[in-house]
């Protein structure tokens, strides 16, 4: 249970994972995690999203998620080499995000700048929240995903 919650921060999740292990098969298991994903409620989703330190937040992966910091630190580390000004935007963006829509931005930041970042965040700003939402939780799958692939390696 604890390896599963380093995944996908949804205890629902979790629970529906734990019969699919031990796992043989890597591309069997990654169609299982995304299966049960898609099965849990809007509420599980924002619970897993809780589970994320905001784009940037040194501090936030420092102190409160110690567990997964090395994995989320690899994931962001595109905002390592971010001017001030990116830094800034990312976390004014994030402060609009939250207030918006009532969780942290959540973004598959593998392979992504923050200047990439930013200009995400600021594309879906202007969604509805029920459509923020399914991208929202579409990008929780993918971090997922990736981070099933990290623990099975």
């Amino acid at each position: 249970m604890e390896e599963l919650a380093k995944c996908c921060g949804s205890s629902a999740w979790v629970n529906n994972m734990l019969p699919f292990f031990p796992a043989d098969d890597m591309v069997e298991i990654l169609e299982d995690a995304e299966e049960q994903w898609w099965k849990c409620s809007e509420v599980d989703w924002k619970e897993a999203f809780a589970h994320h330190p905001k784009i940037g937040d040194v501090e936030s992966l420092k102190k409160k998620f110690a567990a997964t910091a090395l994995w989320a630190s690899g994931e962001q580390s595109g905002v390592n080499t971010a001017s001030q000004q990116t830094i800034e935007a990312l976390a004014e963006g994030n402060r609009d995000y939250e207030k918006k829509f009532g969780y942290i931005f959540i973004v598959c930041a593998t392979g992504k700048s923050a200047d990439e970042m930013l200009e995400i965040l600021q594309s879906r700003l202007p969604n509805s929240p029920e459509d923020e939402i399914q991208i929202a939780a579409d990008e929780q799958n993918k971090i997922t995903k990736l981070r099933i692939e990290k623990l099975l390696e």
